[in-house]
């Protein structure tokens, strides 16, 4: 992707006012700046900043947070067979969207964190996660056999790297833009946010699967 001309943080706020309905400039972001969630209080439904994270970063996180919990308790108690189960010769295993998910966030911070265009990292990366990201009758071949700790290992290990990124920017770095989906000036928000909603998708999936397995 040939890079444009950086987006800031003051233009994107602008235009994007009229579709977030304020959310952006909320001062609800900056309220709760100062009423942050204790570090023992653990739930996941404290959406919104963060200890350790810039406002909107923190708001994210907590968001995908709380997705990811859900994911893990959708699958937490399935056998090896129940995550290698597929409905026919053209889905995927339960198993196989796991590890889908763990390469589709490895991807996005090789793309957001160490900015690499699409697809241009090395082939040791490659080896090991283009299998998974792309799945179809390959990931049916290849991804089989583990258990459940297996693929929650390797979505924990993605989302430590994001955890301890995430601290290091800004919010201005979240509104950072490049032409992305469509070829269309997409800001990291937006490629994050795609992250988190790219779970719910798949969950749903698993969802739909799970209550198909053979008694």
């Amino acid at each position: 992707m040939k890079k444009q001309p950086k987006t800031s943080r003051r233009s994107f706020l602008k235009g994007a006012s009229l579709i977030t309905a304020g959310f952006v400039a909320s001062p609800l972001l900056s309220s709760a700046q100062t009423n942050l969630p204790k570090k023992e209080d653990n739930s996941i439904y404290l959406i919104g900043p963060q200890e350790g994270y810039s406002p909107h970063i923190g708001a994210l996180l907590s968001t995908m947070t709380m997705m990811r919990k859900w994911v893990i308790n959708t699958v937490n108690d399935l056998t090896v067979e129940q995550l290698d189960f597929q409905i026919d010769e053209k889905s995927n295993a339960v198993g196989a969207m796991l590890l889908h998910l763990a390469a589709t966030e490895r991807y996005y911070q090789l793309n957001t964190f160490d900015n690499l265009d699409w697809g241009t990292w090395d082939n040791a990366i490659k080896e090991k996660w283009d299998v998974a990201s792309g799945l179809g009758e390959k990931g049916r071949e290849e991804i089989k056999g583990h258990d459940v700790s297996y693929y929650l290992a390797k979505l924990e290990e993605v989302r430590k790297v994001t955890e301890k990124e995430f601290a290091k920017r800004d919010d201005d770095w979240l509104m950072k833009a490049e032409p992305f989906f469509e070829g269309k000036q997409t800001n990291n928000y937006c490629k994050w946010f795609h992250v988190c909603e790219h779970e719910s998708n798949h969950r749903g999936q698993m969802k739909f699967i799970l209550k198909r397995l053979p008694s």
